[in-house]
């Protein structure tokens, strides 16, 4: 039986993770900086590591690799990706498959502008215009200020007037893009490719969703949408994405707009695994087992997020 870690386990990108292996037949491991979380609600194991940018953090998973045999590791948070990008080298050597798409395309992903310079630079049409000067007059109202470093639709500001882009003016270059606001909140898609060694699409999945206000996806309904499989193919030419590739785009005035890329399993995943789309057992599958990927028959639904409760007994009412 194989052993797999995943990290950020309290969080629903982790634990949607954990849900969809159930059908590999592995131990699972969820690692949480947290006492309390629904963690071992999915967990063979739950272990609790320093924080990921502790100098303790990299021993301390090398480490826990060793002494629980694991055979490979996935991570669930941005911050665990970059770390783990950063010391690939040094966590492979324990013999783990480190579930990492390609380095390059990583380190490319963490920063919104030098993703957007290097698809412009290749000649990908499917581009928000984006700037980092701060002139009020280049866009039309409303437009956005979009940080280059963030996930999850985190900290991205609406400007709707001069008094809002004066506000973070100062910060636009640096910290800061600003950006053409296109299309609406009911013309958003995100689409899974699940790519092989030589970034090869072997799998897909297309969904129409609404956010929640934590940037998560709340609400998705199936789509076929053959024209976004062919630009994802075509953005797989200029960033040779490996494994598990999450694409977000907006249609806007009948065209694509890419919003960004997640070179990650990302926090639909548990939904995709309903519809037929399990990209974690395809991981599995793949990159431990040796299989080959093909596309999985897709069911055609809608699913809507909700809260729910689950509760821990003291052992002594039982």
């Amino acid at each position: 039986m194989k052993t797999i870690l995943v990290s950020g386990a309290s969080g629903i990108v982790g634990y949607g993770i954990l849900r969809s292996l159930k059908s590999c037949n592995c131990k699972l491991i969820g690692t949480t900086i947290y006492e309390h979380s629904p963690a071992d609600c999915f967990s063979d194991i739950v272990l609790h590591p320093p924080m990921t940018v502790d100098e303790s953090y990299i021993p301390w998973l090398i480490k826990t690799i060793k002494d629980y045999k694991i055979d490979m590791i996935i991570p669930a948070i941005e911050a665990d990706m970059s770390c783990w990008n950063k010391n690939r080298k040094l966590l492979e050597e324990t013999g783990a498959c480190v579930l990492l798409n390609n380095h390059d395309l990583v380190e490319l992903c963490l920063d919104k502008w030098n993703f957007y310079k290097y698809l412009k630079d290749n000649g990908f049409k499917y581009l928000i215009k984006s700037s980092l000067n701060p002139d009020f007059e280049q866009f039309e109202l409303p437009m956005l200020l979009k940080p280059r470093c963030s996930f999850g639709s985190k900290g991205i500001v609406k400007v709707e007037d001069r008094e809002t882009f004066d506000k973070y003016k100062s910060e636009i270059g640096e910290n800061l893009m600003v950006q053409e606001f296109v299309g609406t909140v009911d013309e958003e898609y995100t689409t899974s490719g699940f790519f092989d060694k030589e970034s090869n699409l072997k799998a897909t999945l297309a969904m129409r969703r609404k956010l929640s206000k934590q940037g998560f996806t709340e609400i998705a309904e199936v789509v076929e949408e053959n024209s976004l499989t062919e630009i994802i193919k075509e953005l797989a030419k200029i960033l040779k994405p490996v494994g598990a590739t999450n694409f977000q785009f907006r249609k806007h005035n009948g065209e694509w707009k890419l919003l960004e890329i997640n070179p990650r399993i990302s926090s639909s995943t548990s939904l995709k695994t309903a519809f037929g789309y399990n990209e974690c057992k395809m991981t599995v599958d793949y990159f431990l087992n040796g299989q080959e990927i093909v596309q999985p028959k897709i069911k055609k639904g809608r699913a809507i997020r909700y809260t729910e409760d689950y509760i821990f007994y003291d052992s002594d009412n039982i």
